[in-house]
């Protein structure tokens, strides 16, 4: 028997092998789509039907989560943005608003006592100028404000308290009934809340003259007091003197608030005492304050104070009048003046630098 040989056309043998091709078990193509989703995109066979356009309709769907675009960065929260603090009750210009005394001392510098040397009580100008050019002296300012009960002296503009009742007066509790004159005057003097020789200490040794004069006479630092209080109190500081128990929070609390406003550090030992005592106070407020208000160059200064035209010492107010002394600095830290032409006669025992009819003032 004679073999026929037969040879298969090549184009046969490619269609079976796609068959073939096509019904393969899934799992042994490494993981890829089925053939079958694409044929029942597209039954027909088609030259668009390859391998490369399968792959593209199957895998776009699942492309991987790298390829999509990233999403956008969430907005940074208001409480984790790093903002600039908010203006501090320390600085000496701002006014504390209902600020706790405690945290603003926290606020204050703390170092050790400057040197004294250079001090004088003329390095802060004229005892109690007018400052505020209102007609009136600082210390009748002050009398007027912290007195009950005043009577002015007739013929001062309503400047010059000639009796009052100071009740409770801060630093004892005790009733004081203020007489103008030469023997009763220091009865009621004006303190320095923050002594100037403790100021000195604490830095205004190095302000100019016109800073210092403004916290002479600055009312926050000064209050109508016991005589004999204020002398025993002298240049101490909160470590040193405090007054009755009941009034040591307000006090301690002023102190505070002029320190802030000028500027002036506390010492380590002034800084503890404080504390001490604002603990049996919490959230004790601290005085309000507005920026430091400096007098124009010249007004006040000690190198202006008028000098009588014959110096004498102080000798005693007969006939009603008042004593007389050798500069008008000295009878205005006595408490007296002014003095008007053609009404007392203590005006021609002063200069009249400004010719304005008053002096002392």
């Amino acid at each position: 028997m004679r073999t026929v040989n037969r040879r298969i056309p090549l184009a046969v043998l490619a269609t079976a092998f796609l068959l073939v091709g096509c019904n393969a078990d899934p799992d042994t193509a490494g993981g890829a789509a089925p053939a079958t989703a694409v044929a029942e995109r597209a039954p027909d066979p088609s030259p668009s039907a390859s391998p490369a356009q399968t792959v593209d309709v199957t895998e776009a769907p699942t492309a991987e989560p790298r390829d999509a675009p990233l999403p956008s960065p969430p907005e940074p929260s208001p409480v984790a943005t790093p903002t600039a603090p908010a203006p501090s009750a320390a600085t000496p210009t701002a006014t504390p608003a209902g600020g706790s005394a405690q945290a603003l001392l926290a606020t204050l510098a703390v170092k050790g006592r400057a040197p004294l040397t250079g001090y004088e009580r003329d390095e802060y100008g004229q005892a109690w100028a007018d400052v505020d050019r209102n007609g009136c002296d600082t210390r009748n300012d002050i009398l007027r404000r912290d007195l009950g009960n005043e009577v002015l002296k007739p013929g001062t503009h309503d400047c010059v308290v000639a009796s009052g009742v100071l009740d409770p007066e801060p630093y004892t509790g005790r009733r004081i009934e203020f007489v103008r004159g030469e023997t009763t005057s220091t009865a009621v003097q004006i303190d320095h809340v923050v002594a100037l020789a403790d100021s000195w200490v604490s830095g205004a040794f190095a302000w100019d003259e016109r800073k210092r004069i403004a916290f002479a006479n600055d009312p926050l630092n000064l209050l109508a007091v016991d005589g004999p209080s204020n002398s025993q109190k002298g240049a101490g500081d909160a470590a040193t003197w405090l007054p009755r128990a009941a009034y040591r929070c307000d006090y301690v609390a002023r102190q505070i608030a002029v320190k802030a406003k000028y500027g002036l550090w506390v010492k380590a030992a002034e800084r503890d005492a404080m504390n001490r005592i604002l603990d049996t106070c919490p959230g004790k407020p601290a005085p309000a304050y507005g920026p430091v208000e400096l007098p124009p160059a010249g007004l006040g200064s000690a190198s202006h104070a008028d000098p009588a035209p014959t110096p004498v010492p102080s000798s005693g107010g007969s006939g009603g009048l008042d004593p007389r002394f050798p500069y008008c600095t000295d009878a205005k830290a006595a408490g007296y003046g002014p003095y008007t032409s053609g009404q007392d006669p203590e005006y021609d025992w002063y200069r009249d630098a400004d010719h304005d009819g008053v002096v002392c003032e």
